[in-house]
């Protein structure tokens, strides 16, 4: 960037980047390059392909294009047999080079290839498309419309937004993760708090956070409202990525300069208690203590948000050598094939099986109401990002959410409980 060149925030550098500029301004609008769009069965092929032989139009460049098959598998009955078996066709029809097939949920499994990488604009067909930015890549979530024009030209516009970070001093106490810092920032701004600004995390706490813990954030600023979640990468970063074979990657340029202009709100890790969202949002968030005693039904973890290793491992440590309460039913589907073969050499999954989890395919699952969805009448905690009325089953369902801890404590407990007691 040269001497003259404006102060930018990390996502308008990104999005300078993309758009073949040296800088660019809040609100202007500009057309972007992109270097990656994903999609799963559920979004992409099904919905792309009658499209694309309507318009007689071809992919782009296959090499950018990354399918997952993650939320009708495995098939249960003939609509998700119908709908897989369109997305593989029309992958062997098309000679996709990046299909993963039952490998587990696309947020998860395409990082951990290392599709995603520091310095890339990235579309996704799915709402929580921006858990991409956790590896300082500009990603958000597309319509098929949308998506359809990716697909066939490469580009994308959009209005350059502006940025709201959210700044965490202090450290986590034990027992509490990304996901309680996540259901704080949802209850204290609401599910509109980032009305289509980039949200940037910040701050000692979010550096400290493992690759996967920094997922869940940027995960979760789709519940914020913002169009992108951005963490600037480091050496986290690149740790992570060369684990998914990614050797060289050039962290530096890519942080938001001290005198751009943007907006702050400070929070305190280290007084941050475990929080759990209430029956039917994210953002009908508070602490844990509000709904101590309260009986559960059924513990669920899962999802992009609550089963990745770092999630089965927290979940492990609650559990470890003791038994799952009278009762309850305990549902484990891990986040993907990778994290499930990991948790099973360290003896994670061992210690969850042994407490009386029940363990389910590597997969979207109940959270988005398929494969086992939840029925009339019952009482959920799930490590899932939503709780909407009807989502993950029956609209009479009560749905809340909490970290992998506080999942746990409440399968052990029988009741909703505090994970740090438990851990103590």
């Amino acid at each position: 960037m040269s001497a003259m060149a404006p102060a930018q925030t990390l996502a308008q550098k990104l999005i300078a980047r993309a758009s073949g500029r040296e800088s660019v301004a809040v609100g202007e609008i500009v057309t972007c390059a992109v270097d990656l769009a994903m999609f799963h069965d559920s979004s992409g092929p099904r919905r792309l392909q009658p499209m694309l032989e309507e318009l007689g139009a071809e992919i782009w460049d296959r090499s950018r294009v990354v399918l997952v098959m993650d939320h009708y598998v495995p098939e249960r009955d003939d609509d998700s047999r119908r709908i897989v078996r369109i997305a593989r066709e029309w992958a062997r029809d098309q000679q996709l080079p990046h299909v993963y097939d039952s490998q587990g949920i696309c947020h998860v499994v395409v990082p951990q290839h290392g599709h995603i990488r520091p310095g890339m604009m990235c579309v996704g067909g799915d709402s929580h498309s921006p858990t991409g930015g956790a590896f300082g890549a500009y990603m958000f979530g597309v319509g098929s419309t949308e998506m359809l024009g990716v697909v066939v030209t490469g580009e994308i516009w959009l209005r350059v937004p502006e940025t709201i970070q959210m700044w965490w001093d202090g450290a986590l106490p034990k027992g509490v993760t990304a996901k309680d810092m996540m259901l704080h920032m949802i209850g204290r701004f609401g599910m509109n708090g980032g009305r289509y600004q980039a949200v940037e995390f910040c701050g000692p706490a979010v550096t400290a956070l493992s690759m996967q813990e920094r997922m869940t954030l940027s995960n979760m600023s789709a519940e914020l409202g913002a169009q992108a979640g951005l963490i600037a990468p480091d050496a986290t970063t690149a740790a992570f990525l060369a684990g998914a074979g990614v050797p060289h990657v050039d962290t530096r340029p890519w942080f938001t300069d001290e005198d751009a202009e943007y907006t702050r709100h400070r929070f305190n890790a280290s007084t941050l208690e475990p929080h759990i969202a209430a029956p039917h949002s994210p953002a009908n968030s508070h602490g844990v203590s509000r709904f101590a005693g309260m009986p559960i039904d059924i513990a669920y973890i899962g999802a992009c948000t609550g089963a990745k290793l770092d999630d089965l491992r927290a979940a492990a440590q609650v559990l470890r050598g003791r038994k799952v309460a009278k009762g309850v039913r305990l549902m484990v589907a891990p986040a993907s094939v990778r994290d499930q073969k990991l948790a099973e050499e360290e003896g994670v999954l061992q210690a969850l099986t042994d407490a009386g989890a029940e363990l389910f395919p590597t997969a979207c699952g109940a959270c988005s109401g398929y494969g086992d969805p939840m029925g009339d009448d019952v009482t959920v905690i799930s490590t899932t990002a939503r709780n909407f009325k009807g989502r993950m089953g029956s609209p009479t369902a009560q749905v809340y959410l909490g970290s992998p801890y506080t999942v746990a404590a409440a399968a052990l407990r029988g009741s909703v409980a505090d994970p740090r007691e438990v851990l103590a």
